[in-house]
């Protein structure tokens, strides 16, 4: 077998879902504690969540992620995200993980995420 193939094999929801706690969840401040509306894994940093996932069962799983208009538009011209199903006119996007390479795709817009949010601080803090 070889590596596009197993890149392009299909996960279920649960497999995407651990993957993606395994990894984020253990990311330095990170915690991970279950969504209050709909149950599934939500990451904070302090007050700030980073996102939070959705098993879609043998469909894969997806991630939610908030973040600045611009960038969240930015990755979505690009074809790494797309617009929230519920709130598409927001700072929401969404990141489908239906195969070993999403996962990647995923955690680096975690990352982006996570990174603003430790910067966040810094930033309030040049504007005063």
């Amino acid at each position: 077998m070889t590596v596009q193939a197993l890149e392009n094999a299909r996960l279920s929801g649960s497999v995407a879902v651990d993957a993606l706690v395994g990894e984020v969840g253990n990311w330095e401040g990170v915690e991970v504690a279950p969504e209050p509306r709909f149950g599934g894994p939500m990451f904070q940093l302090g007050r700030r969540q980073l996102g939070h996932l959705h098993d879609a069962g043998e469909r894969g799983a997806f991630a939610d992620i908030p973040l600045p208009r611009a960038l969240r538009d930015e990755l979505i011209q690009a074809g790494r995200a797309r617009p929230h199903s519920a709130m598409p006119d927001s700072g929401w996007l969404t990141v489908p993980v239906r195969t070993a390479a999403d996962l990647g795709g995923a955690v680096e817009v975690f990352r982006l995420a996570y990174e603003r949010a430790r910067s966040a601080p810094a930033r309030r803090a040049s504007r005063t």
